[in-house]
């Protein structure tokens, strides 16, 4: 993914954005102002750059939770569309893009250059829709709609992105891998 700036960090902050919905369990974990925080806290590539250069996120607000709630909105629903319609995970993307007033940006380093989609406003939201639709579009362009997705899982719904060299992953986790391995083995050794 040499096109995106923070790689996958971005990718994977875009993944935990859309995880802290978990539709089957009933749960939300961006209820809070509070969780928004510990959020942007624990996916440093996703916070915006005055919070790491001030050692803390800036003041946020119920309306800065309102906005990134909207915008793991479009993140899910982006990734669970992604592979099925990828002209319409597209469109999300740029849309999302575009309504945050994102614009690519060549920087240079260290000897390293690099781009990077960054938002012309100060919202909480709009950096986080720069930084992590711009990853997953580089995702999308470099391997293809398909490694984005959603757990197999019979009683999952966490989104991925499949990241690795054989692109085969079909569940969230290890975990959720196990699970469907020992229910389909148990399905096989049940008297019929």
């Amino acid at each position: 993914m040499q096109d995106a700036y923070h790689g996958p960090a971005a990718v994977q902050a875009a993944v935990d954005l859309a995880n802290t919905l978990r539709p089957i369990k009933g749960e939300d974990a961006l209820e809070t102002v509070e969780q928004l925080r510990e959020f942007l806290a624990d996916h440093p590539a996703a916070a915006p750059r005055s919070s790491a250069a001030n050692q803390g996120p800036r003041h946020l607000t119920r309306a800065d939770l309102t906005e990134v709630r909207a915008l793991r909105e479009t993140v899910r629903e982006m990734l669970e569309r992604a592979a099925a319609d990828p002209i319409e995970a597209a469109a999300l993307i740029n849309d999302g893009l575009r309504r945050n007033r994102a614009t690519p940006v060549l920087r240079h380093e260290d000897d390293r250059w690099w781009t990077e989609v960054i938002s012309d406003t100060d919202r909480c939201s709009a950096h986080l829709a720069a930084t992590l639709l711009s990853a997953l579009a580089s995702v999308i362009a470099t391997l293809g709609p398909a490694r984005l997705g959603v757990c197999a899982g019979l009683n999952c719904r966490a989104t991925f992105v499949d990241l690795s060299r054989n692109g085969s992953k079909q569940y969230c986790t290890r975990n959720c891998a196990h699970r469907a391995s020992v229910a389909a083995y148990r399905s096989r050794r049940s008297p019929r």
